[in-house]
């Protein structure tokens, strides 16, 4: 199990654009919608949700890629286009990290699936929670507290 006591730190694959990581996920999970696994090249996008305050951009300009509209910004890697983290528009208290640009990427399933409609039928996560899409805004707090009390 990953200790979130100490600082993580992660970036693209070519190593321009790095980050650090001060504290603990609010939430792990992997996204199966069509847009996620056309960015990714994968089946599903991996994520962990952190505050905004915990995350540290350390080294390079990050770019914005994949939809460039009004409710998400995908940031990228300028140099090797790597898929690195996201912000919603209008939402500064979180940053979702993409699991796998951590150095050491965190070692337990995700906790929760969204767009499970879009999933392909071959995909099992162990996802504890799933959702056909996006969960309600009213279940983020239910949602946070259970991630936290599995440690």
């Amino acid at each position: 199990m990953t200790d979130w006591t100490e600082a993580h730190e992660g970036g693209c694959r070519c190593g321009a654009l790095r980050f650090r990581l001060n504290g603990a996920p609010m939430l792990s999970s992997a996204c199966h919608c069509t847009g996620c696994q056309k960015m990714s090249g994968s089946a599903f996008s991996l994520t962990l949700t952190v505050p905004a305050d915990a995350f540290a951009l350390l080294q390079g300009e990050p770019v914005i890629g994949g939809l460039h509209g009004p409710v998400a910004h995908h940031y990228h890697c300028d140099h090797c286009k790597s898929w690195v983290f996201t912000r919603a528009e209008g939402i500064d208290w979180f940053v979702n990290i993409r699991t796998t640009a951590l150095d050491t990427p965190d070692d337990l399933p995700p906790f929760l699936e969204t767009w499970a409609s879009e999933k392909l039928p071959w995909v099992e996560t162990r996802a504890t929670r799933s959702y056909p899409g996006d969960p309600d805004w009213n279940d983020w707090e239910t949602l946070t507290t259970e991630y936290a009390a599995q440690g």
